[in-house]
């Protein structure tokens, strides 16, 4: 019996250990499979703990309480800031302070620009369309209702674009930018939408192996612009290798034509198949980008599948680079997607927010990742 349970527990260990792997090295069939499923390890660990208890097995039952309060500590990420941190009770303060403020203040309805829309703040809102199938009047009054200046949209169709347009899209969002369509496109192409005209537009702003990452740039000053991106990797089941890539790939746009004199803020959105258990999407985290969940530490915002309620998994993300702060974060089920959309408030601030534990890699970026061979 004792055997069997320290096999057991061996083999849960090994599994959560997966999420340390460097950064690459989870594009391997099946670790991208594996890892996404470890927040749910918890339950393994406390399942062998308490039969450790009943058996009287004293030592075997407190390994496996480490392990279960190792396999929570990620999670706490999207509830606490750094507890070693002075800024804590700052943080937690601030957060209470800003939605007695939400809760005070009406939505206002005339946004004629993005830097001094609420006091500088604006809502943003992403969503797998899985397929083009999702309801194109659920989205529209969604963005009517939550006030959204900036709308992306993954997996989209040229149907869904003429419902969309149909349902009015085009009256509260006028101007957009679509990816092209391609043959390899992972489940249909990327769009961006947006109140404020841009001064630059491109539908490949980030050359990743998936569906064109398009994007849309504003200036928010004579030194500022702002660049709004709707990118959608491809998942593991297409391609491990490819899936990583793609995930990494996007800290290109956290640098991309950032100078001494001119800066940049990114806003990344989109159904990034990963979340921060995956090596690559912590990678891609240290290269610049803040998670808007993970910024707010107001709870953790699970997203797929849409039709269960538990247990799911965190695959959508709202991901800015410095001078952002996120709050009022939330996901909305909207029909005909498997996804549930995710929304959220940025703010414009002059200073920088300070990284979550969960953004540090865990390995040096000095380590090279597994050499596959190439198919002859």
């Amino acid at each position: 019996m004792l055997i069997a349970l320290w096999g057991i527990l061996i083999v849960l260990m090994a599994w959560l250990a997966l999420t340390e792997l460097p950064a690459g090295w989870d594009g391997h069939y099946p670790w991208p499979f594996l890892i996404a499923l470890t927040p749910f390890l918890w339950i393994g660990f406390a399942v062998v703990g308490v039969v450790g208890l009943c058996v009287h097995e004293w030592a075997f039952a407190g390994c496996a309480a480490v392990a279960l309060v190792a396999s929570l500590l990620r999670k706490t990420s999207y509830y606490l800031t750094d507890l070693k941190a002075p800024n804590t009770a700052a943080a937690l303060a601030r957060h209470l302070q800003e939605r007695k403020q939400d809760a005070a203040q009406p939505p206002a309805r005339d946004l004629s620009r993005l830097d001094d829309a609420h006091d500088g703040r604006f809502r943003v809102m992403t969503l797998n369309c899985r397929f083009g199938n999702a309801d194109a009047a659920e989205i529209v009054t969604m963005v009517r209702e939550q006030d959204i200046a900036v709308l992306a949209l993954q997996e989209c169709s040229p149907e869904l674009i003429e419902r969309l347009d149909a349902n009015g899209l085009k009256e509260l969002l006028p101007y957009r930018q679509l990816g092209d369509p391609q043959p390899n496109d992972n489940g249909g192409f990327n769009g961006v939408w947006l109140r404020v005209e841009p001064n630059q537009s491109t539908p490949t702003g980030c050359p990743i192996p998936a569906a064109d990452v398009p994007t849309v740039t504003l200036p928010l000053s004579s030194t500022r612009d702002i660049v709004f991106a709707s990118a959608h990797p491809k998942s593991p089941q297409r391609s491990c290798r490819e899936w990583s890539r793609g995930i990494i790939g996007l800290r290109a746009l956290a640098t991309a034509d950032a100078d001494d004199e001119h800066e940049r803020i990114a806003v990344v959105m989109g159904d990034l198949n990963s979340s921060i258990p995956h090596p690559s999407f912590r990678k891609l985290l240290a290269g610049g980008f803040h998670d808007a969940a993970l910024d707010e530490a107001a709870g953790q915002h699970t997203t797929f599948p849409s039709w269960l309620p538990w247990p799911r998994i965190v695959l959508d993300h709202v991901l800015f680079t410095d001078h952002l702060r996120a709050s009022q974060v939330r996901s909305v089920k909207v029909t005909g997607s498997d996804h549930l959309a995710l929304l959220a408030t940025l703010t414009i601030e002059r200073r920088s927010e300070p990284a979550n534990p969960a953004a540090r890699e865990s390995w040096p970026e000095s380590l090279p990742p597994i050499r596959r061979k190439e198919r002859a």
